[in-house]
């Protein structure tokens, strides 16, 4: 039996771990929080030419100001799509449309809205943290396999260790990724 048939890829494990982190953070930047982002519009998309087409791509995304998005749309007869796109999103902003510039004013969040979003946050880490166990117990399952093969008890526990240390890692990443964004949405 050769001693590579034994070991756990936990490079793979953090790998994919990393992968809900990411995940997460891209969630993360879908939530508002009272500053304009030109990622809030990232989750939208428009009917566009036959198609569900993401925002960016058929307009140009502008922060001119901290309270404000622009969308400087290319094609005049997408601009009435693009509108009723971000009206019906859930986003709670009102496009002012002015020729092919949609603009869009960030209102400031109220506290009940803002604890709405502190919710929606930690359901995103909530998500991330059930990736993050799903992927331990794939590693897991790895071990069991490799003792079945013939992994001794001690070279088990070892990894097992191993694999519950990147495991904590990955969901104290996400415990502090959650804190710092519900103390930003909680920023008045």
């Amino acid at each position: 039996m050769a001693q590579d048939d034994l070991d756990i890829d936990v490079d793979d494990l953090k790998r994919r771990m990393d992968g809900a982190m990411t995940s997460l953070k891209s969630e993360f930047q879908t939530l508002r929080t009272g500053r304009a982002a030109a990622t809030m519009l990232d989750p939208i998309s428009v009917e566009a030419y036959g198609q569900r087409t993401p925002i960016n791509q058929v307009g140009t995304v502008n922060v001119p100001e901290p309270r404000m998005l622009t969308i400087n749309v290319w094609d005049k007869t997408m601009v009435q799509a693009v509108e009723k796109a971000i009206r019906e999103s859930g986003l709670g902003i009102n496009p002012v449309v002015d020729g092919t510039i949609i603009r869009l004013p960030i209102p400031e969040l109220n506290e009940e809205r803002r604890r709405e979003l502190t919710k929606v946050a930690a359901q995103y880490a909530e998500s991330a943290k059930v990736a993050v166990r799903n992927v331990r117990r794939d590693g897991m399952d790895q071990i069991k396999k490799a003792k079945g093969n013939g992994m001794g008890e001690d070279d088990q526990k070892i990894w097992a260790d191993e694999i519950q240390e990147v495991t904590d890692a990955a969901i104290a990443a996400v415990d502090a990724s959650l804190a710092a964004k519900q103390e930003e949405i909680m920023q008045v």
